[in-house]
């Protein structure tokens, strides 16, 4: 143990990557549907090493976790502000409802069992699941007029209550979602998806990593054309219009390729390549001819291309209403094979309504995918790289909001550099969407700010609040985690007949979603897409979510503000 200890304070950051690495093998363990995380795995495993007593720069947090909550707000930003519409306002009132009733169980377990700032803090983190809230109220406890060891105390706590409360956090909503509320409502969940995916015009199942759908929606196919073919002396435009979108690619005639043009007529013998959804190639052997061998010569070269929408006009229309609102020639040869909303695959049904800032894909030849991309929004370069005028203004904007104070019932409160980067994320993130030549922070570079910097954050948290860990535990032990299992199933008890009976959300895949994203409960929306065998509940999850991440992370300072002094 002196070993480690010496080791570990020469190279404090050795500890600090050892916890990383320990703690998201330890999140990995599943039993059943519960899996621990590597947040909440590197949290436990940085107490345990931090028992040790390592000496680390706590600015270290600040740090990164100013990286991680700008790059939420950011990706969030888009969707958070086109979601302010009369359209999902009931959405909105429900994610409202749930992250107020969880901050007044959480101020009303502090009062009653006298637990201090810290404590309660992390009571919220725990019980509502949201990570952010320790860096929030820990910013929040540093600007008190105690003392020091009084604010390292405190703060060591709210990473105490986390850790006790969130196990419980992630489970609860597993089990409200997907079997206490559809067992007392007679829901059968998996039929209600089913119903709305057919009411929507579709859907398909979700996937797990490494899986992929073996049977492809979009496929191309090479047709030789018969003396008999229906398709002789139509165009390539023709056929595009009449057979169900099928698209003539490349043609090859007398062993010479031919330019595609849609004025291009088919004769016989013409060996043609045809791109079309699966559905379309029914008939094609009577419509082309036999399917033959890819001719030497012949060649199609495609692209992938992913397209944040920006376009006013497009922005609230249906992917139906985007397709029959286009001339055949503007769609002709592009292909929207999947759409994403803050990160989470959009179910490609006509009447799915697009926000600015969704992504979209698809898929074609350049000169025709270059006819449609424009009329979108911008282009999603691989080649992407991050604007750092812009994101050094953001974080620097997001700790000058911090370091504003205003009174709350006459309590000073401030949301600290956490909410102050959180609010100018999503400043930043709505800029990008709405004007993309500024701010540019590509997905995979906000996706690692978001997940390294929150892992940082937490294993430094974990480090330093070991050696005080077990003495809040002693303190508190059961009544914390039951005070937790209250935290976290209350709220969704309120909210989820609140949202039935007066804001009189009716479908049972709506609420739930709902449900889950006012909770920011990603394991309770796993669990409920399992169930529902489809990506239906994605839509109100994520515009509930979006709003909840905001909420969560601001009830840190709140909590901190309203929590008296003779609690602490």
């Amino acid at each position: 143990m002196e070993i480690l200890h010496t080791l570990f304070n020469d190279a404090p950051l050795l500890a600090l990557f050892v916890t990383l690495s320990l703690g998201y093998f330890v999140g990995k363990f599943r039993i059943k549907r519960f899996v621990l995380g590597g947040i909440a795995g590197t949290l436990l495993v940085g107490v345990l090493i931090g028992q040790i007593g390592i000496d680390i720069d706590s600015d270290l947090k600040t740090i990164f976790f100013a990286m991680f909550i700008y790059a939420v707000g950011y990706q969030g930003g888009p969707q958070f502000f086109q979601s302010l519409n009369r359209e999902s306002i009931k959405q909105l009132a429900s994610a409202t409802i749930m992250c107020v009733v969880g901050l007044i169980c959480v101020l009303v377990a502090a009062w009653g069992f006298d637990l201090d700032r810290g404590t309660a803090a992390g009571l919220a983190a725990g019980g509502l699941t949201q990570s952010a809230i320790i860096g929030t109220a820990g910013d929040a406890i540093s600007k008190l007029n105690l003392s020091a060891d009084a604010i390292k105390i405190m703060q060591t706590n709210i990473a105490v209550g986390y850790a006790v409360c969130y196990i419980f956090g992630s489970l609860g909503p597993i089990l409200m979602i997907s079997a206490f509320f559809p067992g007392i409502m007679g829901w059968d969940i998996r039929e209600e998806a089913k119903k709305l995916a057919q009411k929507l015009g579709g859907g398909k199942a979700e996937l797990e990593p490494g899986q992929f759908h073996a049977l492809r929606d979009l496929d191309t196919r090479v047709y030789q054309i018969s003396p008999e073919a229906k398709a002789i002396g139509e165009t390539v435009i023709d056929i595009f219009v009449d057979d169900e979108e099928a698209t003539v690619e490349a043609l090859m005639r007398g062993g010479q390729v031919v330019p595609i043009e849609p004025a291009l007529k088919i004769e016989a013998g013409d060996i043609v390549a045809v791109t079309a959804r699966i559905g379309a190639y029914v008939d094609h052997h009577d419509y082309f001819g036999p399917e033959v061998q890819r001719p030497d010569g012949m060649e199609l070269i495609e692209e992938t291309r992913d397209v944040i929408l920006t376009n006013r006009q497009v922005a609230g229309k249906s992917f139906g209403e985007l397709q029959t609102q286009n001339s055949a020639q503007t769609r002709y040869g592009v292909f929207a094979t999947a759409a994403f909303r803050m990160g989470r695959e959009l179910p490609l049904l006509k009447d799915v309504i697009l926000k600015k800032g969704d992504e979209i894909r698809f898929v074609g030849r350049s000169k025709d995918l270059d006819r449609v991309t424009s009329k979108l929004g911008y282009v999603i370069s691989a080649a992407a790289i991050t604007d750092f005028i812009f994101f050094g203004i953001g974080i620097a904007a997001g700790i000058l909001l911090g370091m504003v104070e205003f009174k709350l019932a006459g309590i000073p409160v401030s949301v600290g550099t956490g909410g102050g980067c959180l609010l100018s994320g999503l400043f930043f993130g709505w800029l990008r969407a709405t004007h993309p030549r500024f701010a540019a922070l590509p997905t995979g570079a906000s996706n690692f700010l978001r997940d390294f910097g929150l892992a940082v954050f937490v294993g430094v948290v974990g480090i330093t609040a070991g050696p005080q860990a077990f003495v809040t535990i002693q303190k508190y032990g059961l009544t914390l985690f039951m005070l937790g299992i209250a935290v976290t199933i209350v709220p969704q008890i309120i909210t989820f007949y609140f949202s039935y009976y007066v804001l009189r959300i009716k479908n049972p895949i709506e609420l739930l979603g709902c449900i889950a994203g006012g909770r920011s409960a990603n394991p309770g929306f796993a669990a409920l897409l399992e169930k529902c065998g489809n990506a239906t509940p994605v839509v109100p999850f994520t515009v509930t979510y979006t709003l909840a991440n905001i909420w969560l992370t601001l009830w840190g300072p709140i909590i901190v503000g309203i929590i008296s002094v003779n609690a602490s």
